[in-house]
């Protein structure tokens, strides 16, 4: 199998990767937000405003 980052052949070692520095670079992109999760905010803040609770109040 190959990298997810750049394609070389991936290392045991660090697997899914294939070094330090290609496993580093995806964390980086996971940490500053690149990488997302789809997520159901939207519907979330609709019930929110049907109970007329300020989001800021609401702890999940």
């Amino acid at each position: 199998m190959s990298c997810p980052i750049c394609g070389v052949k991936q290392q045991f070692k660090y697997r899914p990767f294939c070094s330090k520095r290609c496993s580093d670079l995806d964390l980086a992109k996971w940490l500053n937000g690149s990488y997302a999760i789809p997520a159901e905010a939207a519907a979330e803040e609709e019930e929110l405003n049907e109970l007329d609770i300020p989001s800021s109040e609401h702890r999940h």
